[in-house]
């Protein structure tokens, strides 16, 4: 898990151990905390409200989805919404389409958030049966929702360029070589996204 301190900075010293350049990264910006998220059908919401806009739009089209459908929103009532009704509330036909694909797939029980498989990419293939969310989205949310230790985002852009920089490569490394390297930091590579965004966001600042 690293949805606590404890267990994040158990993975942490395991992979300074593994790479000196982990262990200088920690040197250098000190210990990252755990990023929580709730787990559940409104993280998921959130995430498809909050796609492709900044934060601000984000928490504006999520105040206007509550006001419609209730805080937190009724997936009956957001199911059976119309794509005005939708449109009224902030959602593009896109976002609706989403939505109702993430309702009816919980409301039929064809997909339970509180028993997803314990293998990572049985998981991840479920969570992707959801229109607009992506394999990226489905680890974004096994990893901070659910706190799996071992879950590795490695589409993610920040990840690429910084364990890229950090690992020597002369070039940002694709997803397929990012996989390959963080083979050998099994089962701690959801500590290693972790690190890697930690340390690109303290390089920036």
């Amino acid at each position: 898990m690293v949805r606590t301190a404890d267990t994040l900075h158990e993975s942490l010293d395991e992979l300074a151990r593994l790479e000196p350049a982990f262990a200088a990264v920690l040197e250098k910006h000190g210990r990252p905390e755990p990023r929580i998220s709730p787990p559940g059908t409104i993280t998921l919401l959130r995430t498809i409200v909050g796609q492709q806009v900044s934060v601000a739009a984000a928490r504006s089209m999520w105040a206007k989805l509550e006001a419609a459908f209730g805080s937190p929103p009724d997936l009956s009532k957001l199911l059976a919404a119309t794509d005005e009704e939708m449109r009224a509330a902030g959602m593009s036909r896109q976002k609706a389409g989403y939505i109702r694909s993430l309702a009816d797939l919980v409301l039929s029980e064809e997909l339970n958030l509180d028993a997803l498989p314990e293998e990572n990419e049985e998981a991840i293939a479920l969570l992707t049966k959801i229109k607009g969310i992506g394999r990226w989205s489905a680890e974004i949310y096994l990893l901070f929702a659910e706190g799996r230790r071992d879950v590795f985002p490695a589409g993610d852009l920040a990840v690429q360029i910084e364990l890229g920089r950090l690992m020597g490569f002369e070039e940002k490394p694709t997803e397929k070589q990012l996989r390959e390297i963080g083979e050998r930091w099994k089962p701690h590579r959801g500590a290693a996204a972790v690190l890697a965004w930690h340390s690109y966001n303290s390089a920036v600042l």
